[in-house]
């Protein structure tokens, strides 16, 4: 069977025990199988390394997948706020990135998004990094939010940007799709903004901040 460029790519590396871990707990736990594409998980860890980020803030937690891939490119002192609707979900992301050796690093943020986004800028926060990988309908207002808790030079990277298709397909019109396609052309448009769009997977969007 032919493979795909993403799978052939995907199969040079060495499997990598502990996502294989979050995937199986995942599964167990009846979550979503949605976390990001393991291609797209290596990325962020060599961002968020590269860009030397101190303070990371990731939109949507799911089970931690991503959230071990963003630890992973933070020196020892650096931190992840990440922000879950679900406690179930916070729970079960909490657990895989503590086994993960990152839970030191992490705090979880429990509730509406928008509302958490809304404390953080009270509280006077800022990040060097930022993951939107949440409810697809609030994808411009978390874009307009991480522009305005970001430090000069941050990284603001979004997930599915293709939704699978949708996003391309004239035919599809859902507030999904619609919210989506303002995201991509905000980001590549926004004159605050220097960015691309990586369409593997199912596509990503990277910019840093001016």
């Amino acid at each position: 069977m032919t493979q795909s460029d993403e799978q052939y790519m995907d199969s040079l590396f060495a499997e990598d025990e502990v996502l294989e871990r979050v995937m199986e707990g995942t599964r167990k736990a009846e979550m979503p199988e949605i976390s990001i594409a393991p291609g797209y998980g290596r990325l962020l860890t060599i961002l968020v390394k590269t860009s030397r980020a101190q303070r990371i803030l990731e939109i949507g937690a799911l089970s931690g997948y991503s959230g071990i891939c963003l630890a992973r490119g933070l020196d020892d002192e650096g931190k992840l706020v990440s922000l879950e609707l679900k406690p179930e979900f916070a729970e079960v992301a909490k657990q895989h990135v503590t086994e993960a050796g990152h839970g030191h690093q992490v705090e979880y943020r429990i509730g509406d998004a928008m509302e958490s986004l809304k404390q953080l800028e009270a509280e006077g926060q800022r990040f060097d990094f930022f993951f939107i990988d949440a409810d697809k309908g609030n994808y411009l207002n978390y874009l307009e939010y991480a522009l305005r808790l970001a430090n000069p030079g941050a990284l603001i990277v979004g997930d599915n940007t293709l939704l699978r298709g949708r996003t391309t397909d004239p035919t599809r019109s859902g507030p999904a799709v619609q919210a989506v396609r303002q995201f991509n052309e905000r980001i590549a448009q926004d004159p605050r903004l220097m960015s691309t769009m990586l369409p593997a997977y199912d596509g990503l969007a990277i910019a840093m901040v001016k």
